[in-house]
């Protein structure tokens, strides 16, 4: 059977679809999330990880304090009042100043959320120590999300390694002892449908004693599936209308992503969490320089935010 694939003509021109129709834009509106991505390693290589990241993977390096603390002041500039800041990587516990970044973030107002796996860099003593340091002086002002792909221990095996998902259990129930706020990263493509996909969580979450509701899509994400070889529709200005969506729910009309390149002196700010390797999406080099509109020119853009209605932010 033929791979299915994506016709080259689609996602070609950032102003107009392939069939010559004017192509989608969504206009800033107001941060809502700032992501700092912590640097593209990993302690695991999963088998269909969209940023790859690996135990060698560099193409990020580590993000540090003296990085982030000119966009916390970006934010204090814009006057909005505190914001999500969110971490995710690679493993952001495999970052040395990952707890002191955070308490950059908590100290100033903001909330936190944390994209984990829950294994062993976040287990290492000094993390704990930091985390719990963190949890008694910031409460639920901080959030971990852990990514189960499948709530079958087989199933998230297949895509992060064998005992992967014994070692995550183990982290999210130390986190779960010390009274953490706990938030599940799914995947989609691994269950028949959302009900049996939230019915496997629930039985899970009931058995480990997680205070985690798997039928809240907002506690349990079900992340769609990002596979560029699928054929997807490209969004016009139209589809707004047509599918009575409006441009001001995506991501990125409130939240953008900052990373810093191998090689390059300054972060780099993205319009996305997972469009990070194409270039039109990266939008400057400060905040302040990034928020103009962003043209969905990308498969990503239709199937994950669109018709996917998904969102990376809490």
């Amino acid at each position: 059977m033929n791979k299915p694939f994506i016709d080259p003509i689609k996602f070609s021109d950032p102003v107009v679809t392939a069939k010559g129709e004017r192509r989608a834009s969504v206009y800033f509106k107001k941060l809502q999330t700032l992501w700092f991505n912590s640097g593209s390693l990993c302690n695991i290589e999963c088998a269909n990880c969209y940023i790859k990241s690996s135990p060698t993977a560099d193409h990020f390096v580590y993000f540090t304090p003296a990085d982030m603390a000119p966009y916390l002041d970006e934010i204090d500039a814009m006057g909005t009042g505190p914001v999500e800041i969110a971490f995710t990587g690679g493993e952001p516990y495999l970052n040395p100043d990952m707890i002191e970044m955070s308490e950059m973030a908590l100290s100033r107002g903001h909330s936190l959320l944390i994209l984990t796996n829950a294994m062993k860099p976040m287990m290492r003593p000094r993390v704990q120590k930091g985390l719990l340091d963190l949890h008694a002086r910031y409460g639920d002002k901080m959030t971990l999300r852990v990514s189960l792909d499948h709530f079958s221990e087989a199933g998230h095996d297949r895509e992060r390694g064998e005992g992967s998902f014994a070692i995550a259990l183990l982290g999210m129930n130390w986190l779960t002892r010390h009274g953490f706020h706990l938030h599940i990263a799914g995947r989609s493509m691994f269950s028949e449908s959302d009900d049996i996909a939230r019915a496997g969580y629930a039985d899970l979450i009931k058995s480990q004693g997680w205070n985690i509701d798997a039928l809240n899509p907002g506690q349990t994400i079900l992340f769609p599936e990002m596979d560029e070889t699928v054929d997807v529709p490209e969004i016009t200005t139209a589809c707004w209308g047509i599918l009575d969506i409006s441009p001001d729910a995506m991501m990125c009309a409130s939240s953008r992503m900052v990373v810093k390149r191998k090689g390059e002196d300054m972060p780099a700010v993205l319009a996305c969490t997972l469009l990070w390797d194409d270039v039109q999406f990266e939008t400057g080099k400060t905040l302040g320089e990034s928020l103009g509109p962003v043209k969905l020119n990308h498969p990503h853009c239709a199937k994950f935010c669109v018709l996917g209605g998904a969102s990376c932010s809490a």
